[in-house]
């Protein structure tokens, strides 16, 4: 069925608004995928918060520009699954990747973020990237660590002088 030229418009400004606000984008073939497994993946996009569009390229491209994701316009080619993680970069590649796993036909052509075009072969890059409640635990623990050694090494004082106290007792204990 023939799309009119509102329609596009209005897909265009669509996935423009979307690709403005997004952090990261993946693009990927799903060409023989069962429909039952892209349900199963749009509905943990959703949860993931992971916007998830096909469109046509030649939408795709003018949706693209003007935005960090122009650099894709290269990859565009056949059909594509978009998917643009809106905040945390890593979930769209994670999302994709436990996908592939179950699914052979499902193959990543491209990653861009920041404006910067990867490979398909670095999306373990981009999926190992931690949640942002992730990262705030490792900056947390790294900040607690001085203060941590701090105390321990305060405490280590009167604990050294009440085991050479209990040393020097049990040395007169024995004596006696």
């Amino acid at each position: 069925m023939a799309i009119g030229l509102e329609d596009k418009k209005a897909i265009v400004a669509e996935v423009n608004e979307t690709a403005t606000s997004a952090l990261s984008l993946v693009i990927a073939d799903a060409r023989g995928v069962q429909v039952d497994s892209m349900t199963a993946l749009r509905k943990e996009a959703r949860e993931n918060q992971v916007t998830l569009r096909v469109v046509r390229n030649t939408l795709a491209k003018r949706a693209l520009e003007g935005t960090e994701y122009e650099c894709v316009n290269d990859t565009l080619a056949g059909p594509s699954l978009f998917g643009f993680s809106m905040e945390d970069p890593g979930a769209a590649a994670r999302l994709f990747k436990d996908f592939a796993k179950d699914n052979e036909e499902f193959e990543v052509k491209a990653l861009a973020v920041s404006g910067q075009m990867l490979g398909a072969e670095q999306l373990d890059v981009l999926a190992k990237l931690p949640t942002r409640d992730q990262a705030l635990s490792m900056l947390m623990s790294v900040m607690q660590a001085p203060a941590t050694k701090l105390v321990q090494t305060m405490n280590e004082v009167p604990g050294k002088l009440v085991r050479t106290l209990a040393a020097v007792r049990d040395q007169k204990e024995a004596a006696a």
